[in-house]
């Protein structure tokens, strides 16, 4: 089973690497790291490398497909090979998914049309302008296509696919592998439970970082 998990420059690192862990675990489970060209990519902090070891020419057909987000999505979102490929991918995929700011790729290869579809929460409206239906679940599936929310929602997302492919008591196994138990010292993890001064400085940070990565 061929999971396909694209990468490309200012990916954020977890959105890829929390669904491995939890993907990776599943029987037959063979992960590939791709990208438009196979080779090293910064996350979207420039602290950390990661490698597509193949090209997505390479894995035209795999059976789950996970765009993972970050600040880099932005530069993806006009036509180019990567959405092609995803466009292309899905029509033979078993399960299409995203993470984070991957929603807005997935939408912009023109998969979300119509659909309840969830992204980071400062991204609902550029979710929106794609033809989405933007909501601030943490996981929204429809269908075969399945998104999660910010981040840290990708392990969420990967739990629940986990256990269509392969069982409930699979998945928990899974989960009780990486001792996936959260128990955040603060309730924050969301702009509905977050102190509304937090998500301000927050959504203004992010804007001045996504001018940042535009400039």
């Amino acid at each position: 089973m061929d999971i396909a998990i694209p990468i490309f420059d200012r990916i954020t690192a977890l959105d890829a690497v929390g669904p491995y862990e939890v993907l990776s675990r599943l029987p037959g489970a063979r992960v590939r790291w791709v990208a438009i060209q196979a080779g090293t990519y910064k996350t979207d902090n420039r602290m950390l490398t990661m490698t597509a070891d193949e090209p997505i020419s390479a894995v035209p057909h795999p059976e789950i497909i996970v765009v993972p987000g970050g600040f880099g999505t932005r530069d993806l979102m006009t036509p180019n090979p990567l959405l092609d490929w995803i466009r292309a991918a899905h029509e033979t995929s078993q399960w299409t998914t995203s993470v984070c700011t991957g929603s807005l790729l997935l939408g912009a290869a023109g998969l979300l049309t119509g659909l309840d579809a969830t992204s980071h929460w400062a991204a609902l409206d550029d979710l929106a302008a794609l033809g989405a239906k933007p909501t601030l679940e943490r996981v929204v599936e429809r269908g075969k296509i399945i998104t999660a929310a910010g981040v840290s929602s990708g392990i969420d997302m990967a739990l629940r696919l986990a256990a269509h492919i392969a069982g409930d008591e699979f998945a928990q196994g899974i989960q009780l592998g990486i001792e996936y138990d959260p128990q955040p010292p603060f309730r924050a993890g969301s702009p509905k439970t977050a102190p509304p001064h937090i998500v301000e400085r927050l959504r203004q940070r992010t804007r001045e970082r996504l001018a940042q990565a535009r400039a």
